[in-house]
């Protein structure tokens, strides 16, 4: 597994957010099945650039901790039978899956972590799962989806022991 990772905000985190993000990513990744290596881009950033990307690309003016930018079009969260037949599916030169990318906006990261009551690693793991399961093609529109969204990001959470 690659992981693109750009600190932009230059926040200084009590914890290796890098090295945080390839254990949540490579977590994730094996608890979907994921058959393949994989890339994923991940950028911290500040406010100003979430709420700009949040607005160019979703039509949403507003600060949002997270945004993620999936490379793949999963039909189906997780299943992954159609990408052999995608030629762009792969990078050329180190043939793994290329997921997509990830922005997490640090100064909403850490909001979050003091109005749920968590400490900032729990914050960040869990915005680093929620993105990887979106950009394998998971989402939270229904209650369905939001449930069993949230139960995969649980499991990951808890099978790293990264608790509230």
């Amino acid at each position: 597994m690659t992981l693109c990772y750009d600190n932009e905000h230059e926040y200084c985190f009590s914890f290796d957010a890098g090295n945080l993000a390839e254990s949540v990513i490579s977590a994730v990744l094996d608890q979907e099945g994921c058959p393949y290596e994989a890339e994923v881009s991940l950028s911290l950033v500040d406010e100003e650039e979430i709420q700009e990307s949040n607005r160019n690309f979703r039509d949403t003016d507003r600060v949002t901790d997270v945004l993620s930018f999936p490379m793949q079009d999963f039909e189906q969260p997780a299943v992954y039978d159609f990408l052999e037949e995608s030629a762009d599916a792969f990078h050329p030169e180190s043939g793994e899956l290329l997921l997509g990318d990830i922005m997490i906006c640090v100064p909403r990261m850490r909001i979050q972590a003091r109005e749920y009551g968590h400490g900032e690693k729990r914050e960040f793991a869990f915005l680093v799962a929620h993105s990887v399961l979106h950009l394998l093609g998971y989402d939270h529109m229904t209650e369905a989806e939001r449930k069993a969204m949230e139960a995969r990001q649980r499991q990951v959470l808890n099978d790293l022991q990264i608790t509230r």
